[in-house]
C-alpha cells in the first residue's frame, strides 16, 4: 500500500482520476487512502457542496446578512495598530479563502482565488450618541457581495488610546464556527510576533480549501456518496415529517431570520448529575442533552418522530485541521417515541443513532436534501426545524498577550437560522446553554417557559432512568398549582355549531402529526385518526347510514372503537354504544329498543352478541383493512 501511495504522488490530476476509476471496480476508493493533493493550477475551481448551497442561497437573497459570521474583540491596553494591520495582512496571505470570490460560468459555479495584496485597516470612532453595541450590530448586518468580495471585513473602533474594539465579519461560504478560533489564535500569534519585529512561526498549511473542495467531489464520486446516502435513506425513510411546535403567531410565508437569544445556566450540581447519568448509561453528555431536547420537542408537539439538526466539524482529514473554510456539515438525528418509551430506552436509542451518524458524517447535507426531496417550503428549513450544538469547552474566555487583554464583545442581535436552536457548553462551574429562537414565531416569555420545562426534564431524567418519557415532570410545582387550581375551571364555552368529528378535522389540519390517541403501545396521529374515520364513514354510507339511522357500536376498548364512533358521526348517523361485557339479555333489549339497523363491531365478538335477524353487521377491522395502527 505504501508503494501505491508513493507512486500516486507523482501522478497528475487526470492520471489520478483514471486510477481511481480502476480501483473503484475493486472496491477501493483511492481518494480515501491517499493524501489530499494540492491542485496543479490557480485557475478557478469547483466549489465544495456546502459552498454550492451557500452560492445558491446568496443568489436568491443577495442582500441578506443571515449567513454572516461575526466576531468582536474588545482590546484593553496600548494597541499597535500597524502591527495589527500587518497581522491581518499575513492572515489573508496565508489562507486563500480570505481572498476568494465566486462566479457563475454557464452551469458551473467557480471559486476564484486572488493574489495577496496590501491590506488597509479601517479605524473608526463612534458618532455622537452611538453606542459600541449599535456600531458592532450595524457592521455585522452589512451584506457581502460574493462576486466581488472581499468576504472578510475588518474594522477597528477606537474608543480611547487604551481601548479598542476589533470587528471581524466573514461570510459563511468561506468560514465556519471551527474557523473562528483558528483565526483569532493565528491573528494573535502574528500580532505578538509583529510587535517584536519578526514574522510569526506558524506551521505551513499542507493544502488550501480549494484543494479540499476538489478532493471532496472526487472522493464522494468514487463510491463514498453512494455508501453514505444508502444509510441516510434507510435511517430517515421516505416521509419527512415537519415539526409542529405551538407558536405565538402564525408562521410567515417567508423567513425573516430575525432572532433573539435566551441564556440558561445549569449549576454544577445538575451538571454533575447529568455526567453521572451519562457515565452509568455508557453515553456522552452530548447524547444525553440531545435526548433531553428531543424529549422536550416530543412533549411540546405530541409527535412521535422527532428530528433535530446537529452540526459536525467534518474535519476528519488531518490536512483540514488548521484551515479557515466552510467544512461544517449538518446531520439529521431522529428519535422515535411511543407511550412506553423509558428514559433508559431513549438514551440507548440515541447512542446507537449518534454512533451510526458519526460513521456516516461526510455526506453533504445538500446532497441529502436533494436525495430525500422534502416538500419545499420557504417558511421552514428542510428536513429539520430545530438544531442542537454542543461544545465540550468554550472559546470565549478573556486572553492576554503583548500588553493587551482581549475580551469577546457579545452582541444583542441574533440571527435565527431555524425555529429554535439549543447551544450548550461545559464550564467549570456548570453548563452554559442558550436558546436562539425565531421572533417571527415565539415570544420571549414562551421561550423562558420552555427553558424551565427543559430544566425540569433534565432533573427528572437524572432521578429515574426507568421512568416513562410520558411521565417525566415538565411543569414546575407552581405551574402545576396554576393548572390544577387557577386554570382548571369546571365550565368551558365551546362553539355549539361544531360537532366532535368536525373539531377533530380542524385539529388534523392544524397539527396533523400530533398524537391524538394512545392505547398500550399503539397510537394514532390526528391525521391518521381522521383518515381512518373518513374511510369507515364511506363504508357506512354504502350500507345506507345517514341522518336518523341508528348504528350500534359494540367494541372492546381500542383505537378502533374511537374510529368507529367518529365514522358514524361523519356518515350522519347516530351511534348507540353497546358494551360487549353487558349480559346477553341487556344487550338484546338495547338493540331492539334503540332500533339499530346496523351493528359496527369486531369479528371475535360476533359469536357472543345477540344480534337481531334484521340487523346488518360490519367488521371494524375489515372496514379499516390497509390501515395499520
Amino acid at each position: 500500500m505504501q508503494q501505491l501511495l508513493d507512486s500516486v504522488k507523482s501522478l497528475s490530476a487526470r492520471e489520478r482520476k483514471a486510477l481511481a476509476v480502476l480501483l473503484k471496480r475493486q472496491g477501493v476508493n483511492l481518494y480515501g487512502v491517499t493524501p489530499i493533493a494540492v491542485r496543479e493550477t490557480q485557475a478557478p475551481s469547483a466549489l465544495s457542496y456546502a459552498q454550492q448551497r451557500q452560492w445558491i442561497i446568496w443568489q436568491l437573497e443577495p442582500h441578506s446578512a443571515a449567513y454572516n459570521i461575526p466576531l468582536a474583540l474588545r482590546l484593553h491596553g496600548a494597541l499597535d495598530v500597524e502591527a495589527l494591520r500587518r497581522s491581518v495582512e499575513h492572515l489573508i496571505e496565508r489562507h486563500e479563502t480570505l481572498r476568494t470570490t465566486f462566479e457563475q460560468q454557464g452551469d458551473d459555479a467557480l471559486q476564484v482565488v486572488h493574489p495577496a495584496s496590501p491590506f488597509a485597516l479601517h479605524v473608526d470612532q463612534l458618532a455622537a450618541g452611538e453606542t459600541v453595541e449599535r456600531y458592532v450590530d450595524q457592521e455585522v448586518q452589512q451584506p457581502f457581495d460574493l462576486q466581488h468580495g472581499p468576504l472578510l471585513r475588518v474594522r477597528l473602533l477606537k474608543l480611547s488610546e487604551q481601548e479598542h474594539v476589533l470587528v471581524l465579519t466573514q461570510h459563511h461560504i468561506v468560514s465556519d464556527g471551527w474557523s473562528m478560533p483558528i483565526m483569532v489564535d493565528e491573528l494573535m500569534q502574528c500580532y505578538q510576533a509583529a510587535t517584536l519585529g519578526r514574522e510569526a512561526e506558524l506551521p505551513p498549511l499542507p493544502i488550501q480549501y480549494a484543494d479540499y473542495a476538489l478532493w471532496q467531489r472526487n472522493w464522494l464520486e468514487m463510491g463514498e456518496q453512494e455508501r453514505q446516502l444508502a444509510y441516510w435513506k434507510q435511517q430517515l425513510g421516505e416521509q419527512q415529517p415537519i415539526l409542529e411546535l405551538p407558536t405565538d403567531r402564525p408562521r410567515p410565508a417567508l423567513r425573516s431570520y430575525d432572532g433573539a437569544r435566551l441564556n440558561v445556566e445549569l449549576d454544577a450540581t445538575l451538571l454533575n448529575d447529568l455526567k453521572t447519568l451519562a457515565r452509568q448509561q455508557g453515553i456522552t453528555l452530548f447524547m444525553l442533552l440531545l435526548a433531553s431536547l428531543q424529549t422536550l420537542l416530543h412533549r411540546y408537539s405530541g409527535q412521535a418522530d422527532i428530528r433535530v439538526g446537529v452540526p459536525v466539524a467534518n474535519r476528519t482529514r488531518s490536512e483540514t485541521q488548521g484551515l479557515i473554510g466552510f467544512f461544517v456539515n449538518t446531520q439529521v438525528l431522529k428519535a422515535d417515541f411511543d407511550t412506553q418509551t423509558t428514559v433508559a430506552g431513549l438514551l440507548q436509542q440515541i447512542k446507537h443513532t449518534a454512533v451510526q451518524a458519526q460513521a456516516h458524517q461526510d455526506l453533504p447535507f445538500e446532497q441529502l436534501v436533494e436525495a430525500l426531496q422534502p416538500q419545499r417550503d420557504l417558511s421552514r428549513s428542510p428536513l429539520f426545524q430545530v438544531a442542537y450544538n454542543h461544545q465540550s469547552e468554550g472559546h470565549n474566555e478573556a486572553r492576554e498577550l503583548a500588553g493587551l487583554r482581549l475580551e469577546y464583545q457579545l452582541s444583542d442581535k441574533h440571527t435565527a437560522q431555524f425555529d429554535l436552536t439549543l447551544d450548550t457548553c461545559e464550564r467549570p462551574n456548570g453548563l452554559a446553554a442558550s436558546l436562539t429562537y425565531a421572533t417571527d414565531l415565539f415570544d420571549a416569555a414562551t421561550i423562558e417557559r420552555m427553558a424551565g420545562h427543559w430544566c425540569n426534564l433534565l432533573s427528572g431524567m437524572c432521578r429515574d432512568v426507568n421512568q416513562r418519557i410520558a411521565e417525566l415532570p415538565l411543569l414546575s410545582v407552581d405551574e402545576w398549582q396554576d393548572t390544577l387550581r387557577d386554570w382548571n375551571r369546571d365550565l368551558a364555552v365551546y362553539p355549539s355549531e361544531y360537532c366532535a368529528h368536525q373539531r377533530i378535522e380542524t385539529q388534523a389540519e392544524r397539527s396533523p402529526l400530533a398524537i391524538a390517541l394512545s392505547f398500550g403501545a399503539e397510537q394514532l396521529s390526528y391525521q391518521q385518526l381522521n383518515s381512518r374515520a373518513n374511510q369507515l364513514a364511506h363504508k357506512l354510507r354504502e350500507q345506507g347510514v345517514g341522518p336518523d339511522v341508528r348504528v350500534g357500536l359494540a367494541a372492546e376498548r381500542s383505537l378502533q372503537m374511537i374510529v368507529g364512533m367518529l365514522a358514524i358521526l361523519k356518515a350522519g348517523g347516530a351511534y348507540v354504544p353497546l358494551d360487549p361485557d353487558y349480559p346477553q339479555d341487556r344487550l338484546s333489549f338495547l338493540m331492539h329498543d334503540s332500533g339499530i339497523e346496523l351493528l359496527l363491531t369486531q369479528a371475535h365478538l360476533l359469536g357472543h352478541l345477540p344480534i337481531p335477524a334484521h340487523v346488518q353487521t360490519l367488521d371494524l377491522a375489515g372496514a379499516l383493512d390497509g390501515y395499520s395502527t
